[in-house]
């Protein structure tokens, strides 16, 4: 039996960040009276152990290749399990609302399929949203002009031994102006420069793509039994528009009888951080304006 009816927001971070990304945002949502949790999955954050090298100052970056990855061997099922694990132990105390950016889309897919009778509600900001088994193998009908596939290129760490790790070296853009404004008009333009540095210095090293597979594909047993939105950046270069909105329209498809809700905000990919106030209220007005399963009062 729930001890009450008031939510928390569990919150999932895209690829090479951590549960540190959301304090701005947790902190406005504080403001507004409600309660949440960032997770940090499997090799993120404070539960990696990245490379020093990466950190430590002037770099090597042969030492930087060299070292261990803290996501060798990771699985999208490793995130999973760690997600409902937080979701279980919170869904107790009252609704859970679910929410993940960019690639952590696929984790709260997941989960969702695995436990929608926990959840509340999931909430997808400008997150990756697979809605049919093609989307993992085949190309999208869609055009995708991100800015991030080649500004990540550039800082793409070469000769890693773990295998399906990638490192990217965030902090190398410290060093390069073209490259630093590069990367940000990719995934905070709207937001100034400090900000933005402190953006790169809170970024892990490294990322384990193998998470892009099947068990990320929402299923309409499971992801499709649960109210869900979509908040669209429309100010995203990293998910353009035009593919955020290619995943609303092919979920649709899957589940017509319970389509996105969905939100826009002029903001940028990291729009969670860039603008912490505007997404904070977005979310407030979601669980202010939803009971439990997400009937409206």
């Amino acid at each position: 039996m729930r001890a009450n009816s008031r939510s928390t927001f569990v919150f999932v971070h895209g690829g090479s960040s951590n549960a540190r990304a959301w304090g701005p945002l947790q902190n406005e949502l504080a403001l507004l009276g409600h309660r949440s949790h960032a997770v940090d999955l499997p090799g993120h954050g404070d539960r990696a152990d990245s490379p020093a090298a990466y950190y430590r100052q002037p770099q090597d970056l042969a030492e930087l290749a060299a070292a261990p990855s803290p996501m060798r061997g990771i699985t999208l099922q490793d995130n999973v399990r760690h997600v409902v694990d937080t979701v279980r132990r919170l869904a107790g105390l009252g609704p859970v609302v679910l929410v993940g950016t960019s690639l952590g889309g696929l984790t709260i897919s997941a989960v969702a399929n695995a436990v929608p009778e926990l959840l509340d509600r999931v909430v997808h900001l400008s997150a990756l949203c697979l809605s049919d088994p093609a989307m993992v193998t085949e190309p999208w009908d869609v055009v995708d002009d991100n800015l991030l596939a080649s500004a990540s290129a550039r800082i793409a760490v070469p000769g890693v031994a773990d295998p399906g790790v990638v490192r990217l070296n965030w902090r190398s853009a410290h060093a390069d102006p073209e490259l630093f404004a590069e990367l940000k008009a990719a995934i905070m333009a709207d937001a100034t420069d400090h900000r933005f540095r402190l953006l790169l210095d809170s970024m892990d090293p490294d990322e384990n793509h193998s998470v892009f597979e099947p068990g990320a594909v929402v299923r309409a047993d499971g992801w499709g039994r649960v109210p869900h939105t979509f908040v669209r950046f429309s100010e995203d270069r990293g998910i353009p528009l035009a593919v955020q909105d290619y995943m609303i329209r092919k979920a649709d498809a899957l589940t017509p009888d319970n389509p996105f809700e969905v939100h826009t905000l002029a903001t940028s990919h990291v729009g969670y951080l860039s603008r912490p106030e505007a997404v904070a209220e977005l979310l407030a007005g979601l669980v202010d304006c939803w009971t439990p399963r997400g009937r409206q009062r």
